[in-house]
């Protein structure tokens, strides 16, 4: 009963989960590629953005003081 052949089974066994254990690996990598995307790229600055509307958005994410701000919004308004 037990010929030359009977490792083929258990070894197309073995074959056969490795192969699934690639495809999973190759999914949940996939997944993770999509998911370390960011969501929306940040807004440039274009050209039809305002001096001050530049000012009040740098305020606004705390990159200028107000200090800053101010003495910049009354160079700006001159």
């Amino acid at each position: 009963m037990m010929g030359p052949y009977w490792m083929r089974g258990f070894g197309s066994m073995l074959l056969m989960g490795f192969f699934w254990i690639v495809v999973i690996g190759i999914v949940i990598w996939g997944f993770s590629v999509i998911l370390r995307r960011p969501k929306e790229p940040e807004r440039s600055i274009s050209h039809a953005d305002s001096p001050m509307e530049i000012l009040k958005r740098r305020y606004a994410k705390g990159e200028i003081d107000q200090e800053e701000y101010e003495t910049k919004k009354k160079d700006l308004s001159q």
